[in-house]
């Protein structure tokens, strides 16, 4: 194995470099890998086995710079000032960057999504907190369309100016669990809150962001292994 990192190490979601092998191709992989509570998994209300206690998260987005990039097998908002946060169990957690993943990564009752974004968040210490949220892809009027859409977008020097709230639900009923991140190295623990309402995307808005994409780019479900899944109303 090679002992070097992430970005340096080649990996995919097909053949060799697939999934099943993100732990062989080196040292920092294979590391990650050992953390028990891997995610995505599969959530249902029939698995709540951590009660409905609860698991609050605040919000605290806002209008502010996001910069166009393509790494990791996936399109990226990365905001520099990292402005954007959000609060739990008195922790505050920023919004380093948002992706997606076709189809989705996590599944209820057993059933994939179209697309799932993942707004990837980190604590001081270097903790992570990733909240998801699922939707199907839709040419209907929704919140992304663009007389609706509240993005400004320079397609020259690739930035954009939103407020991330616009990828949340109204309704932040939502899953909560401790798993691992979706891409090498796999680490743990992350803090998982996955909105249970599956909301619309619209279809030009995510054809801009999926062009060049790989067709799918999703981890598939991991064992729970014993692990408390709670789900807050």
């Amino acid at each position: 194995m090679k002992n070097i990192r992430n970005m340096d190490v080649e990996w995919g979601y097909t053949g060799e470099l697939g999934p099943e092998h993100w732990h062989t191709l080196c040292d920092w992989f294979s590391t990650g890998a050992k953390y028990p509570y891997q995610s995505p998994v599969n959530l249902s209300k029939e698995l709540i086995n951590g009660g409905t206690t609860d698991r609050a998260i605040a919000f605290h987005y806002k209008t502010e710079e996001f910069t166009e990039k393509e790494f990791k097998n996936t399109f990226h908002f990365v905001p520099p000032n990292t402005e954007s946060y959000v609060i739990f169990e008195d922790e505050k957690y920023y919004l380093t960057d948002i992706h997606f993943h076709t189809p989705s990564e996590h599944t209820f009752d057993g059933e994939h999504c179209p697309l799932e974004f993942h707004l990837v968040h980190m604590n001081n210490s270097g903790d992570n907190l990733v909240v998801g949220c699922l939707f199907m892809i839709t040419k209907e009027d929704n919140k992304f369309s663009k007389k609706q859409a509240a993005f400004v977008w320079n397609s020259e020097t690739h930035q954009q100016w939103f407020d991330p709230s616009i990828f949340l639900p109204e309704k932040k009923s939502h899953f909560h669990y401790l798993g691992s991140l979706t891409t090498p190295p796999t680490k743990g623990p992350v803090h998982w809150f996955v909105f249970d309402t599956v909301q619309e995307m619209d279809h030009d808005f995510f054809q801009r962001i999926d062009e060049g994409m790989l067709p799918f780019n999703n981890r598939p479900v991991q064992s729970l292994n014993g692990r408390k899944i709670y789900f807050s109303e």
